[in-house]
């Protein structure tokens, strides 16, 4: 049964947006979800419904929930989700919501990182009493001394690995459980889910000869996926490095969000991806199913990510491809083309060039292939049948890439809104990164190519662009200095 819990305040005119269609909105991707449960509010707006608890558990329910509906119901104190098929990441914030006491999202498909950094978002500290996050997919957790108050805590069947830090901060808890996670001393930060994993095959596509490797190698590449090899935390699982025999220098990718995914449609995929060739695609080099897992082996790049160029790495000369041309019919062009010289990250030219590189690469894969080709977000593993993902989806998330490049702040979901406000408001200058060596021209053209990122992220999906309609854009912005590249 569905129970909900309603403070009714005062009056209010009709402009205003009750936190059942909060909720609506929040599960309008989750199926099996019945807005009809719900006892519709006042069709003359007088009264709107506050919700401050919300049950759910046991409803069949299936998908990803948009979370930042949630952030809106500021009463809200009570949420179970539990028992369900809900998938995908939680994001940080949501467990620093300042009103929540009482969170059970067990039994479910769910990922991400439990916690969040201290003064990172509403608050020093959590108000949370109860958290029972057991039997989920998690794999990550921030140290606990955040959550203050916490009487109840069960993280059990989870893939943590190590021992929660903070608990000993936890002076209020009565119950915890953190079984079945996996923890040992070795500080594995993630554990292979998989009975017999050292006989299953690693399938290499550039170096066939060394298709005898297995994934024990693997392990052994990695020190049993220990810390000391891993590469980031990914939203789709983490990334380790390795070095397999004949001193191939890969990055292996855990898709944790694949495990449900049948084995025999995954290797259609990962054999769909092995045939692409595109300059701004780093190809796989091969894969390994290994029980319900399945991993993806690329050429290790020692320049490292997006995110530490932008937020670790000091300013400094770097090299980068002209990217000028705008549409995969002149690959062979682009691939002949010499790498030059360019600025460092406090110039203008150089992040609008890497925009329109990722902008490129996207929009091969959605017009440029035989039939559209999502990708998961994070990673570049492209998105068909089983795995989640979509077009629309894709423009979102670089569209979030956009604004983290033009602001230099990491993207989040409460940046992205609040750089939306500012750019409808016509202020979209004030959020661009103080880094930026900024000239009228280019002041300018990064107002207009903020507005693209406003574009991409649009709520409703129909209304985001094309990668096709957005890579014209982005070059549209800067046309004028072109013809000098």
């Amino acid at each position: 049964m569905v129970f909900l819990s309603y403070i009714i305040l005062g009056e209010s005119t009709c402009n205003i947006t009750t936190d059942q269609d909060l909720l609506n909105k929040a599960f309008s991707s989750v199926s099996g979800f019945d807005s009809s449960w719900f006892t519709p509010h006042d069709p003359n707006c007088k009264t709107p419904n506050i919700l401050t608890s919300i049950n759910l558990s046991s409803r069949n329910l299936n998908g990803s929930v948009s979370w930042k509906y949630l952030k809106n119901m500021s009463h809200l104190q009570s949420i179970d989700f539990s028992n369900n098929f809900l998938k995908g990441h939680v994001p940080s914030w949501f467990w620093s919501l300042p009103t929540l006491v009482e969170i059970n999202l067990s039994k479910n498909m769910l990922v991400g990182t439990i916690g969040f950094r201290m003064g990172s978002y509403f608050g020093q500290f959590s108000s949370m009493r109860f958290l029972n996050l057991s039997q989920n997919r998690f794999t990550n957790l921030v140290n606990l001394s955040v959550f203050p108050k916490l009487t109840t805590l069960d993280l059990s069947h989870n893939k943590l690995g190590i021992l929660p830090p903070g608990l000993n901060m936890l002076k209020n808890l009565q119950h915890l459980d953190i079984s079945k996670c996996n923890i040992s001393e070795s500080g594995a930060s993630w554990v292979a889910d998989v009975v017999e994993p050292s006989s299953a095959p690693v399938v290499m596509f550039e170096k066939p000869l060394m298709n005898y490797l297995t994934f024990k190698d693997l392990l052994a590449a990695t020190s049993h996926f220990g810390r000391e090899s891993l590469l980031a935390e990914g939203r789709r699982g983490p990334v380790y490095r390795a070095v397999l025999p004949g001193d191939l220098h890969v990055a292996i990718k855990v898709l944790e969000s694949a495990r449900d995914v049948d084995c025999d449609e995954m290797k259609a995929v990962f054999d769909d991806i092995s045939t692409l060739k595109h300059p701004n695609l780093l190809p796989i080099s091969g894969y390994c199913i290994a029980g319900n897992e399945k991993l993806v082996l690329y050429e290790f790049i020692s320049n490292g990510n997006l995110h530490e160029w932008l937020h670790e790495l000091p300013a400094g000369e770097t090299n980068i491809e002209d990217w000028s041309t705008d549409t995969w019919e002149h690959m062979n062009e682009i691939e002949s083309t010499p790498r030059i010289s360019s600025p460092d990250k406090t110039e203008w030219l150089t992040r609008h060039r890497i925009a329109v590189g990722i902008a490129r690469g996207l929009a091969y894969l959605h017009h440029g292939c035989s039939k559209p080709l999502p990708k998961i977000a994070d990673f570049g593993i492209l998105s068909q049948g089983g795995v989640s993902g979509s077009l629309e989806d894709d423009v979102y998330d670089f569209g979030k890439i956009l604004i983290e490049l033009l602001t230099g702040e990491v993207s989040s979901e409460e940046s992205v809104e609040e750089v939306r406000r500012l750019v409808k408001e016509g202020l979209g200058v004030n959020v661009l990164d103080s880094r930026l060596r900024l000239g009228s021209e280019s002041l300018s053209e990064m107002v207009e190519c903020l507005r693209v990122g406003y574009l991409c992220t649009a709520e409703v999906c129909w209304k985001r662009p094309t990668m096709q309609q957005v890579l014209g854009q982005l070059k549209n912005v800067h046309h004028l200095r072109e013809n000098h590249l």
